[in-house]
Parts: C-alpha cells; sequence; structure tokens
C-alpha cells in the first residue's frame, strides 16, 4: 500500500544515521521498512486516539527490538544516536498523521535499546 501522506513519503527516515559507516544500511534499511509499515498501517487502521497510536507504535517498536540483534551482527548497536534518530522519527510520524499532543517517550515505551 502506497503511502498516501505527501510529508510521510518524502521523508528520508532514519537520515542521520545513513551517512555514518558506524550503522551498516542494510541493517538501516530495515529500520527504515519498520517506520515505513508504521506509516501504512496508520493510514489504513486509522487510530482514532492516542492509545489506538500507541498499539501501533509499540508493535513498531518491537519490531526495532527484534532489530538489534542485527546491529550486533554487523558491529554496531543502537546506542545513543541512534536512539535520538530513531525516537525523532517516530514522533515525526505520529505529528505528520495529525498526533501532535503524543507523548513522544510513550510512542516508544517498549524499548529495550
Amino acid at each position: 500500500m502506497p503511502i498516501s501522506n505527501q510529508q510521510v513519503a518524502g521523508h528520508p527516515f532514519l537520515k542521520g544515521l545513513y551517512g555514518d559507516d558506524y550503522y551498516p544500511d542494510h541493517v538501516l534499511d530495515r529500520g527504515r521498512a519498520i517506520l515505513l509499515r508504521l506509516c501504512e498501517r496508520i493510514e489504513a487502521e486509522r487510530p482514532a486516539d492516542l492509545p489506538a497510536l500507541y498499539v501501533l507504535t509499540h508493535a513498531a517498536t518491537d519490531e526495532f527490538n527484534d532489530l538489534e540483534a542485527e546491529f550486533d551482527a554487523a558491529g554496531s548497536e543502537i546506542e545513543t544516536v541512534a536512539r535520538e534518530e530513531i525516537a525523532e522519527d517516530f514522533w515525526f510520524v505520529a505529528t505528520a498523521y495529525g498526533f501532535h499532543d503524543a507523548d513522544a517517550e510513550e510512542l516508544i515505551a517498549t524499548r529495550d535499546w
């Protein structure tokens, strides 16, 4: 399903990490795909309120939790810079879909990175 939100469709997810050799592109590509799937789910399910949005963002966060092993295998990790970049993209997604009052920490509350 193509993204219909033009602000999201043109957003360079994880941009700040792609320019750093510490983060392997093939793993970042998987992270970008997680964020795009989150957007697709938001567009398909149209969460009516913050608790419904958080269900979707927590599921995407859990996918990032699973991705940590791939970062490790590639000699990298989701450390401070990556955590901030990922969190900023979750916040971007929430606001792009009109959830301006979303709690940035709650969006990724299930993270273990």
